[in-house]
């Protein structure tokens, strides 16, 4: 995703800050009722075969992506658009969706519903065009390798295979705003060990590196060191399907509480601020104040805090309302260090607070999100990174039957407030809902959030003009030079 707007573009793009400009379209109007939205696209852009960028390419990727024989993750975002959800579950076709070229350079959507982030959404790369003639020119190898993929955007990328470690991005000649592009070249080189990534910064061979936590913590403060805060939270979720004993409110509450996460963060050079909103601190404001902030009470406050004899007490009060003698589960996680670090903390805090059994299985993140997929799991330890800046990116994970929904958590109150969030025209209300949303998740310990991650990197000083954002495609180099 971070290379997406970098390589392609679609109507708009998040600017600094998360602030939406467009970016292929010229205009965008929204109608009264908020339902129908048109956009102009600029007639001078074009894809990097020299075709031009049109109406259609958006009409057709959009089909395609859809397309319940495509299996995308992320056709859920698409809901709200109308007759989404319908070609989703395979009862309608996806050219009934509601997107219509008109002409060349113009496009119509329709929803069913107002969309309060919609044009947020449109930044996000699930909704840029796609050139029917390479999709089908290059079939079942499109997107598989550089030489296999075509770009609107200010730069090609050259020498992916589809598992190399190291590629380049390199200036765009058919961009419409290549005059705005400072740099000819914009090299990656992936290294298996941080380590080694932060030796060849030492040695003048990178501009950049990434820090893994123990760097991190050594490094802080250094000429150069760049914190970056991410729109993720990693938390843990409880399959209430394999394990009924979850179901249990005080047993959740007892495991939240028994969680020292200032000392996670510390245990984690740093590379990390505790976790006690689903939603990150930083990702969106209200009326000039934090969401996150919002979302805080006295429920929430009590349910995320560290207080062991709280959390012995309601560990002895689930025990006896589940009949259990003692509770023991196999904690899953990634093998990447950071992942360990965090597991194996929750597994002593749990152990030496509640004397709980916890087993920590550490497995790859591709085989973790199979088994998460499967229900496969007692406890995972899993993260959300959020798609675009809106808290809804969030929330919409544990509403009941939610494909994200892993541990299979269910509220009517909580999915209430939710969707009335998608309903309201005021944007007052439509923040309130969801503040209460969180609060419910919060208070129940629906999934137990445990940390905010942070990147740290190693950045020269002659780096300038690289946006970033926490929330979606994190990275454009568009406006990137070198000082």
């Amino acid at each position: 995703m971070n290379k997406s707007t970098t390589l392609k573009k679609g109507f708009t793009f998040w600017a600094k800050n998360a602030k939406v400009q467009n970016a292929l379209a010229t205009s965008t109007k929204n109608s009264a009722d908020g339902k129908t939205w048109t956009f102009t696209i600029r007639k001078d852009a074009k894809w990097s075969n020299g075709d031009p960028v049109t109406a259609k390419d958006f009409v057709y990727s959009w089909r395609r992506t859809i397309d319940p024989k495509t299996a995308s993750e992320y056709a859920y975002l698409f809901s709200g658009i109308k007759n989404a959800d319908a070609i989703v579950s395979g009862k309608k076709k996806p050219a009934a969706l509601g997107i219509k070229a008109d002409g060349k350079y113009k496009l119509t959507v329709t929803l069913e519903k107002r969309i309060p982030y919609f044009k947020l959404l449109m930044a996000f790369p699930l909704f840029f065009p796609q050139n029917e003639h390479a999709v089908k020119k290059f079939g079942s190898k499109y997107a598989t390798s550089s030489k296999y993929m075509v770009y609107n955007g200010p730069f090609k990328q050259v020498g992916w295979t589809g598992s190399n470690l190291s590629w380049k991005l390199v200036k765009n000649p058919t961009y419409w705003d290549k005059k705005s592009v400072k740099l000819d070249t914009v090299k990656f080189s992936v290294q298996k060990t941080p380590s080694t990534d932060y030796n060849l910064y030492q040695s003048g061979k990178l501009d950049a590196a990434f820090l893994d936590a123990q760097a991190t913590k050594s490094l802080k403060g250094k000429t150069g060191y760049t914190q970056r805060k991410m729109s993720t939270t990693q938390y843990l979720s409880y399959n209430l399907k394999k394990h009924p004993e979850f179901k249990n409110k005080n047993l959740r509450l007892a495991i939240s509480m028994a969680i020292n996460r200032k000392e996670l963060a510390s245990t984690l050079g740093g590379a990390a601020t505790p976790a006690t909103t689903f939603d990150p601190e930083g990702m969106t404001t209200v009326n000039g104040q934090d969401y996150a902030d919002t979302v805080k009470n006295a429920a929430t406050e009590k349910a995320t805090t560290y207080n062991v004899k709280e959390a012995k007490k309601l560990y002895k009060q689930a025990l006896k309302e589940t009949g259990k003698k003692k509770i023991s589960f196999t904690l899953l996680g990634d093998d990447d260090d950071t992942a360990k670090k965090a597991a194996e903390f929750v597994q002593s805090q749990l152990e030496n607070n509640l004397g709980i059994d916890v087993q920590v299985q550490s497995i790859p993140k591709k085989t973790r999100l199979t088994r998460m997929m499967n229900g496969n799991f007692d406890v995972v330890s899993t993260g959300w990174n959020a798609d675009f800046s809106d808290p809804i990116s969030f929330l919409d994970l544990q509403t009941t039957g939610a494909s994200y929904n892993y541990g299979k958590w269910s509220n009517k109150e909580y999915d209430k407030y939710v969707a009335a969030s998608k309903t309201t025209s005021s944007t007052s209300d439509r923040f309130k809902d969801l503040a209460k949303a969180e609060q419910v998740l919060l208070a129940e310990q629906g999934v137990t959030p445990l940390y905010h991650p942070i990147e740290a990197w190693m950045v020269k000083p002659s780096v300038k003009g690289v946006i970033y954002n926490g929330a979606g495609a994190n990275y454009s180099f568009k406006y990137a030079y070198l000082k």
